[in-house]
């Protein structure tokens, strides 16, 4: 089970999102009405708590863009979005090796859904730097945080196929009202939400963030349960 609210711009909302149960924050270093400065973040991550994970969002940055603001902004892994680099998350995980038990590094590789989604699941899955995969919808303008879902009936059996060997993470268009559903139609790993739980671009509803969370708890709770053996009678 992990929750990761993303397109975070300020102290408060991070730290919001934080006491109610997220498992991550995320702030985003590339075009887009939530985007952030390295001088913004940093002095954000060292009031956050040390077991919520704080990822920076990238979409096409160079392995010294990313590895500079990594160490200056205080970040635990980053989010990778429309790479042409396919040896980044490779350079990446040596600069930053994920067993460094002390502060664990971790790289997430952002997938559009496409109807072709099984065999981009499939080749991704094959690069070990990267510790989980996360399916997106994607526009004609934007590669990521478009608020549309995309379709989970389709990415069904894609998720199902993949999802036992690599961690999976569901965004696009999730709110309070459809992220359980999303949760029961793919059983992810993870959960990424940016706009359905904003009062504007940039600024969170903290009712909408704590009730997002909680749905995904417990939506995630119902499936553990759901796995379980049932008990024998005596």
């Amino acid at each position: 089970m992990w929750i990761k609210i993303c397109g975070n711009t300020s102290l408060t909302d991070a730290q919001h999102a934080a006491s109610v149960g997220a498992s991550a924050v995320g702030f985003i270093f590339a075009p887009s009405p939530r985007r952030v400065t390295i001088d913004q973040v940093r002095t954000i991550t060292p009031h956050l708590p040390r077991n919520v994970d704080r990822y920076g969002v990238f979409v096409n940055a160079t392995f010294e863009e990313i590895v500079a603001t990594v160490e200056q902004a205080g970040l635990t892994g980053v989010q990778l979005h429309v790479n042409q680099d396919s040896e980044l998350p490779r350079r990446l995980r040596a600069h930053f090796p994920a067993q460094d038990h002390a502060s664990p590094f971790r790289i997430i590789a952002v997938l559009p859904f496409t109807t072709d989604l099984l065999q981009q699941l499939t080749a991704a899955s094959q690069d070990t730097a990267v510790d989980a995969l996360l399916v997106d919808s994607r526009t004609t303008v934007a590669s990521g945080g478009t608020g549309i879902c995309y379709d989970w009936q389709a990415a069904q059996e894609p998720f199902h196929s993949v999802a036992p060997q690599r961690r999976l993470v569901v965004a696009g268009g999730l709110s309070p009202g459809n992220v359980a559903q999303a949760i029961r139609t793919l059983k992810p790993w993870g959960v990424d939400v940016v706009s359905g739980v904003e009062a504007a671009p940039g600024r969170k509803d903290p009712e909408r963030v704590a009730t997002f969370i909680r749905k995904a708890r417990e939506a995630f709770a119902e499936l553990a349960s759901a796995s379980r053996p049932a008990r024998q009678k005596a």
